[in-house]
């Protein structure tokens, strides 16, 4: 079984595999039960589809650099995630982001000079396998059973939000409302030695609130302006993470207690 191109593998992805009825005709699907696979990672992508979801239970900022792209904070240092337990599950009824929940399957151009996509998995997963019992993947036929079809449609929808997501960042980019992140946040018994976050962007609620009317009109017919506020809001959220990872003993400090080299959050 040839593995797809794999220059740069995504987050998560350790190895990429097609998905296809001769090596696979009698594999089956299991149940992910484990959360390990997000276990260390602070920033999960997000598309603009999920904004409003994702506002409830995390802080919604953008990379820094070119290219900037969405993500969900679920810690505020690289390696903490504050949602996964040391079971490795997550016991809290949180919106988990589609990237996540797409694993261990994507949707992966086989020829570097073709559009084409074929669905792909990480065979390390655990997930797919010649298992006795679970999912099956293929008919007797060889056809995509309901599960596969269904997993293909996620991939398909999930592909096409990006795409969306891209133009929503296209936009924000030709505004020019968006500027370098910092968050400093304080502790009560340690009022003059804040933690600061820098590292990432967010919107200039300034540059936002000096746009022309007819922009701020624009934004407000094509649903941009109620993605723009959800990412805003979430962002209160950043001391509530703060306390959720200071309560986990994972905030990084010196020796004699004060804040850490100011870390990057994407």
């Amino acid at each position: 079984m040839a593995s797809a191109p794999q220059p740069q593998l995504p987050l998560f992805y350790k190895d990429l595999l097609p998905l296809n009825s001769r090596d696979h005709a009698d594999w089956k699907a299991g149940t992910l039960e484990s959360a390990e696979y997000i276990a260390s990672t602070h920033a999960i992508p997000l598309t603009s589809d999920e904004f409003v979801d994702a506002q409830r239970n995390f802080p919604i900022v953008f990379t820094a650099g070119e290219n900037s792209l969405p993500i969900a904070l679920f810690g505020l240092n690289e390696g903490v995630n504050t949602f996964v337990g040391e079971d490795m599950k997550i016991n809290e009824p949180i919106y988990l982001p589609a990237y996540a929940r797409r694993y261990p399957f994507i949707l992966a151009k086989l020829q570097p000079n073709s559009d084409d996509m074929s669905l792909c998995f990480d065979p390390t997963s655990g997930l797919i396998g010649k298992f006795d019992e679970g999912l099956e993947i293929f008919d007797a036929s060889g056809q995509p059973t309901e599960y596969t079809q269904g997993v293909l449609d996620f991939c398909r929808r999930f592909e096409e939000a990006g795409q969306r997501t891209k133009l929503f960042m296209e936009e924000l980019a030709k505004l020019d409302i968006l500027m370098d992140g910092e968050i400093a946040i304080t502790r009560n018994d340690m009022p003059d030695r804040p933690f600061v976050y820098r590292g990432f962007r967010m919107v200039d609620e300034n540059k936002l609130r000096e746009l022309p009317a007819d922009k701020v009109e624009a934004l407000a017919q094509n649903g941009m302006l109620m993605l723009i506020y959800a990412h805003l809001f979430s962002l209160n959220l950043m001391r509530t993470l703060f306390e959720r990872q200071l309560a986990q003993g994972k905030v990084p400090m010196t020796a004699d207690g004060a804040p850490a080299q100011a870390p990057a959050l994407n």
